[in-house]
């Protein structure tokens, strides 16, 4: 019998939707599932390195990365973010019931052995650089996912 995989799309770099990404992922790969998530556009910014990378980017590009946040640690909220308060909020919450955070999340989920993947389009329109991104990813466009997405029984845009 061939295994059930999960793949997810992660479209939007709001703190909360990142980690329901995360936690769906590390769910599914908890469950023996092998998972594939996809990050394009400004889902990217979940996996940026949260120290400045020095890399030689057009003047587009400079801005770009000047408006964008820069890891996970640095994301707003979907909703109620008041200028970043709703997003610390959240996190003391968070802290406060014991949930772990987006980082350990990522992390976990690399030890999970999840497939993260981000797409290569997505990269040079927004002028993000291999470098910027973090260790321990893998780097395509949209025929892997829907490759994947094929074999999936849960697929998910998030």
């Amino acid at each position: 019998m061939e295994q059930k995989k999960a793949t997810m799309i992660v479209f939007d770099g709001d703190l909360d939707k990142a980690m329901a990404s995360f936690i769906i992922a590390t769910g599914a790969a908890a469950m023996g599932k092998p998972v594939t998530m996809f990050f394009t556009f400004w889902g990217l910014n979940v996996l940026r390195k949260e120290q400045y990378v020095k890399v030689e980017k057009n003047f587009l590009e400079k801005m770009f990365a000047k408006m964008m946040p820069r890891g996970p640690e640095k994301l707003g909220l979907s909703k109620m973010n008041y200028g970043g308060i709703g997003a610390k909020l959240m996190k003391k919450m968070m802290k406060k019931h014991n949930v772990v955070s987006l980082k350990e999340l990522i992390e976990m989920a690399q030890d999970l052995d999840i497939k993260m993947v981000a797409c290569t389009m997505s990269m040079d329109v927004m002028g993000i650089h291999k470098e910027e991104l973090i260790d321990g990813i893998e780097y395509a466009g949209v025929a892997t996912y829907l490759a994947e997405a094929e074999d999936g029984n849960v697929n998910l845009f998030i």
